[in-house]
């Protein structure tokens, strides 16, 4: 008797279905709707699988955080390196680069999302791991530029990064924040009064 479609799969290809499966419900249904049940129905698997190959849903949201981190790494890469001796410019398309980078990744808006109203050791993770792809980019493609002594740019960059990342989540769950319409109007408009709050960085 031929063995079922299921027990013929190799554990890395029904790894892969597992994660596969994690990211639809989570695009779909969002982080309420991920659990083991949910995962093996999706997969077309045994629930035992996904305990025995990731220890549980953590395990799955993990390897699914890993992805959307490399694909954020991919997006950032692929923009080329402009030179400057502007702060003030760097800080913007810094900025600007990250945007595109999370609105490119629905992903990475959901976990994000799921970070906003959930505490966990392994959100905080994702949360800080995230935060190392921007920070490893921008090492990597800062100029040599003197940081002056007044102000305190650590924080507007932090108050600015916040706003950024609100604006990616707000136009991928709703189109709109604050009563500004995230179409292509709006983005110009945001991208405008970005500028004007960037006056705070030397030029």
């Amino acid at each position: 008797m031929a063995e079922s479609p299921i027990r013929m799969r190799s554990r890395p290809a029904t790894e892969a279905l597992i994660v596969e499966a994690g990211e639809r419900i989570l695009l779909r249904d969002g982080f309420p709707g991920l659990n083991v049940q949910t995962l093996a129905a999706e997969a077309g698997c045994d629930r035992k699988l996904v305990y025995r190959y990731f220890d549980g849903t953590d395990g799955v949201v993990d390897r699914i955080a890993g992805r959307a981190h490399a694909a954020l790494t991919a997006s950032l890469a692929s923009i080329p390196q402009v030179e400057t001796a502007s702060l003030r410019t760097f800080a913007r398309i810094s900025l600007l680069t990250w945007l595109a980078a999370l609105r490119a990744s629905p992903l990475s808006l959901r976990l994000m999302a799921w970070a906003l109203v959930e505490d966990s050791d392994l959100l905080r993770r994702i949360e800080s791991d995230r935060a190392a792809v921007l920070q490893t980019w921008m090492r990597e493609r800062r100029p040599r530029l003197r940081v002056p002594p007044e102000g305190d740019p650590v924080a507007l960059n932090a108050v600015l990064l916040a706003a950024v990342q609100a604006l990616a989540l707000s136009a991928d769950r709703r189109g709109a924040v604050a009563g500004l319409t995230l179409d292509a109007e709006g983005w110009s408009r945001a991208e405008a009064a970005l500028d004007r709050l960037l006056v705070a960085f030397p030029d």
